[in-house]
């Protein structure tokens, strides 16, 4: 499966905001807000690029899925289940 980014691309320093409590919290826990930021972020672009490519691609979705259900598919008569 191709990856949805670099894994091994360079760290890059980012300014961010985010709530104090949260942030207090999350410290007072020692969650690594970096690693946990990246794992959110490459959740959320895997969530973004499989609605994108499900609009991109839907008119042909929606085509095969046509096409199976007024010719069925190849291996119809070869099943045994």
């Amino acid at each position: 499966m191709l990856a949805i980014y670099n894994p091994h691309a360079p760290k890059r320093a980012a300014n961010l905001s985010i709530n104090g409590d949260l942030l207090s919290k999350a410290k007072d826990l020692n969650i690594n807000l970096s690693a946990t930021l990246e794992q959110a972020l490459a959740e959320a672009l895997k969530k973004k690029q499989r609605e994108q490519w499900l609009t991109e691609n839907r008119n042909a979705i929606n085509a095969y899925n046509e096409h199976v259900e007024a010719h069925g598919v190849f291996s119809d008569d070869l099943r045994s289940f």
